[in-house]
């Protein structure tokens, strides 16, 4: 009786401390970093993440503070159309919400060829920008994702020799992100979250 009496406080305190630290493991993913003027906004490939990102990417767009998007292109295919009789690519649906937001076609540009993750994205973009040679260069992410993507893009650029100002830019309401307080109660919760812990481990040792 004793053993139960002592795992039940045991169990409790665990979760009392869970509650109060799970909110800040979730804010430790975030990272805001705006421009006020880049030379170009690149939009992270997010598959069903699309949506939020690119409205946050074409509000900036038309508030001046790049002239160019880019989208990467991760290769991945979304639900069926049946007005186009098939499963678009999420880079075309990136595409056409942004000419759907406002942003003209001659603006946005498809990078070459399929990214695997954020380690090709930024090797992919920070490569383009030297042989542009462009000045800065403002992420467009998910806020979970936002802190890896800035730190994977500074590593490239040092990796590259580049002179480069690197920023990321979030939603600031985004329906899909998991609410910093009870995220770790849903399965997205722990594929964003708990998942991006996992992520950011590996590209620190491997990358």
């Amino acid at each position: 009786m004793r053993k139960k009496y002592i795992l039940a406080i045991f169990l409790f305190i665990a979760i009392g401390c869970w509650i109060v630290i799970a909110p800040f493991l979730a804010d430790g993913l975030v990272a805001d970093r705006p421009l006020e003027k880049a030379d170009v906004i690149i939009v992270l490939s997010g598959s069903a993440e699309y949506l939020d990102r690119t409205h946050v990417a074409a509000h900036a767009f038309k508030a001046g503070i790049a002239p160019k998007l880019f989208l990467t292109n991760d290769g991945r295919q979304g639900g069926w159309i049946e007005s186009e009789k098939r499963n678009p690519y999420f880079v075309e649906r990136a595409f056409g919400e942004l000419l759907n937001q406002g942003v003209p076609e001659e603006a946005i540009e498809i990078l070459p060829s399929i990214v695997q993750g954020t380690d090709d994205e930024a090797n992919l973009v920070i490569s383009i920008a030297v042989e542009r040679k462009l000045g800065s260069v403002l992420i467009v992410t998910s806020p979970y994702h936002s802190r890896r993507a800035l730190w994977t893009f500074e590593r490239a650029v040092t990796k590259n020799s580049a002179v480069l100002t690197i920023g990321v830019l979030i939603p600031s309401e985004n329906y899909r992100y998991p609410n910093r307080l009870n995220w770790w109660m849903s399965p997205y919760g722990w594929r964003s979250v708990g998942a991006e812990y996992v992520k950011f481990v590996y590209y620190w040792l491997f990358y």
